[in-house]
């Protein structure tokens, strides 16, 4: 019993491994897509909110992006009773890795710059993708993640990928510019 008790303390005393996830109400993503017109180039603001995410104790953070979290059926409207399903539907899934070690390490008030590889995976194509990363930490369980430099996707890829098409033509978007720059303002929380 001695021993047990000896040992209760020394476990306490150990640092606990924390358990990240992105806190939806504070997680999103804003792209700029430049529509082609025969009266020259529209910008338009598109957001992708309620990113949702955990990091495995292994360190692999999956992110599922659905259409239901991008702006496009609050541009749209109501969707007909039989496309209903369509709102749950995946667009992509991107997937990295990042220890959560990390994470745990960064001291309140601290920064850190890192280069996550990202796997994208949509129905017709997986592709990789490097991303530079800031995290700050704000609070003991609360780490702020954006971009570390100006990141902007390859338009004519997206429209060659039928998902990412499939949606431009919903917004109404036949010809899209080269680039649609991208900003990441995402929260980590311990949980």
């Amino acid at each position: 019993m001695k021993a047990y008790l000896a040992i209760v303390p020394l476990l306490l005393s150990l640092p606990a491994q924390a358990a990240w996830q992105l806190d939806p109400a504070q997680s999103r993503l804003e792209a700029t897509v430049v529509e082609i017109t025969p009266n020259g180039p529209v910008p338009h603001q598109h957001q992708l909110r309620e990113l949702r995410g955990d990091i495995s104790p292994e360190g692999t953070l999956r992110l599922p992006l659905r259409l239901n979290q991008t702006d496009v059926l609050d541009r749209l409207g109501e969707l007909p009773p039989w496309l209903s399903g369509v709102k749950e539907m995946t667009l992509a899934t991107l997937v990295t890795q990042l220890p959560p070690e990390r994470l745990d390490a960064l001291g309140v008030g601290e920064s850190m710059t890192e280069t996550l590889m990202f796997r994208i995976q949509s129905e017709d194509v997986t592709q990789q993708e490097p991303l530079k990363l800031r995290f700050t930490r704000h609070t003991h369980d609360e780490i702020q993640v954006t971009n570390a430099e100006r990141v902007a996707l390859d338009g004519r890829e997206l429209m060659a990928n039928q998902t990412a098409r499939s949606v431009m033509l919903l917004l109404g978007y036949e010809q899209i510019g080269d680039e649609v720059p991208v900003q990441l303002d995402a929260t980590l929380i311990d949980r």
